[in-house]
């Protein structure tokens, strides 16, 4: 993800496809849960659209009949230049979010790639792929094919993209990357993630071999292959074909900050397995993190929202336990992640949840069931860490107020919107985190325990009332997932306040209401000490003292001298004078003992003689 837009598609014989101008990173993650996987038989994909430019808000897209020949303007979702039109389709699908009516969602992670491959002259970029499938689309395979079709008839002029792509039978991880200027089209791959697996990508592609002739369970571009060998990206056969190495190879720092937020979600759902953290400290002999893995247990949608939540707790890459985190072992480093430090390169961990968090969800698709109440957008604002995620279903006709588009913008403040209300919050708490995530997560978990209870019970009433009137039934999807979304903003904003007040000035209130004082850590302490020796020290015991007495007290003894301090470099002895004759030539040279000739002699003499006969004629 880069950046964020919306775009509603009204039926006109011409549509324009709107995207804002907001630049993001290419820093996004997302999850893929197959329905064998899943706790409730549900497929579930994640996305946490990560940037710091980016403004939270829900988009929604009504469905739309269109006349013959209609077409729709494409603008780029990251810089909102018009890149052209294509041509519409009659009949377009509602889209909440990421989620259409039918339950099929799309997620992505941007890779880059090689830079070659970026054709500027392409039509259809990387986002406007994800909302044209999502009206366009049914199913996941659906969606694949709209994707290649588009792209090889319009151009793709973004970089390298991963795809999450789910519907209520089967999840699909797709990667494609461009052809550069003088070729339109791409080049991609797409793999059906086994019934049973989980898989994730996260701004690094992921699919290295594939197989060749098994079109129920991969796809590909024709010419995925040849094109890297015209390329000279790819000399070997055919089946050793790696689509990862080829288009997007990785460095070092890619497995750090990229692959490791894969693998913190594998550690977490098998840790069986005990996948070794060496690939992602770059070891040589390190196996590469797998495309998916079997989890240990299946998993519910409160699981999967946890796997958003990670800082890679419990391991040894774990944000809250280096010298970074502070003394409320806050797991958020300030950009940029890379720095220098006695000449060499390092960086702080990057890990799923983020400060610069637009928004993010976890998509709920499920079988047996009407789209518009099947698919649930589990939809939140701001870091993932402290979010609440809230039920928005595929079938809502317009998004909440405190979450919709035009509710507040990134370069505008206001208490309606619940972007800067979850900010408020969360900027707020990362000044005594340690403390301040307890108060969060409480009424984190009191919210979302409430939807997950009441969710069975109204999706049975919803069901039945979609059987008799389908308009009926949105109408009680969009009214209850707006309570929700109201029920949040409001409790999030006290939130705020209650923390403000328990506290305000770097005080503690107890649950009496209290005012405390809490000390630092220990080894917090030692630290401010051990870096200024003797500065902070005074008397222990502190004994009152006259004048007299306190300047009759012993001094302290002196600093010892550090065993770093720089020696004195003797001077330098003078270099002899060049000179062979037996008493010298008198060079003047600067600590020479060279003895003065007896024409120097004499030449002085005179000079003192004329000097004193001077003085006695004044």
């Amino acid at each position: 993800m880069r950046t964020t837009t919306h775009f509603i598609l009204m039926p006109l014989l011409a549509t324009t496809l709107m995207l804002p101008l907001a630049d993001t990173a290419e820093a996004c993650t997302s999850f893929l849960i197959t329905k064998g996987a899943s706790a409730d038989g549900s497929t579930m994909i994640t996305y946490a659209a990560d940037s710091h430019e980016l403004y939270g808000e829900l988009y929604y897209r009504p469905a739309a009949s269109y006349p013959e020949g209609a077409m729709v303007e494409v603008k780029d979702w990251d810089s909102g230049k018009v890149l052209g039109q294509i041509k519409q389709v009659r009949q377009t699908y509602s889209v909440v979010g990421n989620m259409n009516e039918h339950a099929l969602a799309i997620g992505e992670t941007t890779w880059g790639g090689r830079e070659e491959l970026v054709n500027p002259t392409g039509i259809v970029d990387y986002g406007s792929l994800i909302w044209f499938a999502l009206q366009r689309a049914k199913t996941a395979r659906q969606a694949i094919s709209v994707m290649g079709e588009l792209v090889a008839e319009y151009g793709y002029p973004s970089s390298g993209e991963s795809f999450s792509i789910s519907d209520p039978e089967e999840v699909w991880i797709m990667e494609m990357i461009g052809k550069g200027p003088a070729e339109k089209g791409a080049v991609w791959v797409a793999r059906r993630v086994p019934d049973g697996y989980v898989s994730g990508h996260a701004n690094q592609p992921r699919i290295h071999t594939f197989p060749q002739s098994d079109p129920d369970n991969c796809v590909f571009s024709a010419d995925v292959i040849t094109f890297a060998r015209k390329k000279n990206y790819f000399q070997g056969k055919d089946e050793d074909f790696s689509f990862a190495d080829a288009y997007g190879p990785s460095t070092c720092g890619d497995a750090r900050a990229c692959d490791a937020r894969v693998w913190a979600m594998y550690n977490r759902v098998a840790p069986s397995k005990k996948i070794p953290v060496d690939y992602i400290k770059c070891k040589p002999e390190a196996d590469r993190i797998p495309l998916w893995i079997q989890p240990d247990k299946k998993l519910s949608v409160a699981d999967v929202m946890s796997l958003m939540r990670d800082h890679f707790e419990g391991t040894e890459l774990d944000m809250t336990q280096d010298p970074g985190a502070g003394p409320f072992k806050c797991p958020y480093r300030w950009r940029p992640m890379r720095w220098k430090s006695g000449g060499k390169m390092h960086v702080n961990e990057r890990a799923t949840s983020t400060q610069q968090t637009g928004f993010s969800f976890v998509s709920q698709s499920r079988a047996g069931m009407p789209g518009p109440v099947g698919g649930v957008l589990w939809f939140g604002v701001d870091d993932t860490a402290s979010t609440v995620y809230v039920p928005m279903y595929a079938g809502i006709t317009k998004a909440p107020h405190n979450y919709s588009v035009g509710t507040g913008t990134f370069t505008d403040f206001t208490w309606e919107s619940a972007f800067w209300t979850f900010n408020w919050v969360s900027n707020f708490a990362y000044t005594r985190y340690s403390d301040m995530i307890v108060d969060i997560r409480k009424v984190q978990k009191e919210l979302e325990d409430g939807f997950f209870t009441a969710q069975a019970a109204f999706e049975a009433k919803a069901i039945a009332e979609h059987a008799k009137n389908p308009a009926a039934a949105r109408k009680m999807l969009t009214e209850y997932s707006g309570a929700a979304a109201e029920l949040v903003w409001k409790r999030w904003q006290k939130l705020g306040q209650d923390l403000l007040m328990k506290y305000m000035d770097g005080n503690v209130r107890d649950d009496q209401g209290k005012v405390t004082h809490p000390p630092y850590p220990d080894w917090f302490y030692k630290n401010i000490a051990d870096a200024r020796p003797g500065h902070f020290e005074i008397p222990d015991p502190d004994e009152p003292m006259t004048d007299a007495q306190r300047r009759a007290r012993k001094p302290a003894p002196p600093a010892k001298p550090t065993t770093d301090a720089t020696p004195v470099t003797p001077a330098p002895a003078p270099a002899p004078c060049p000179c062979s004759k037996k008493g010298g030539c008198g060079c003047s040279v600067v600590g020479s003992r060279t003895p003065l000739t007896p024409l120097a002699v004499s030449m002085v003499l005179v000079a003192l003689a004329l000097v004193l006969r001077r003085r006695r004629r004044d």
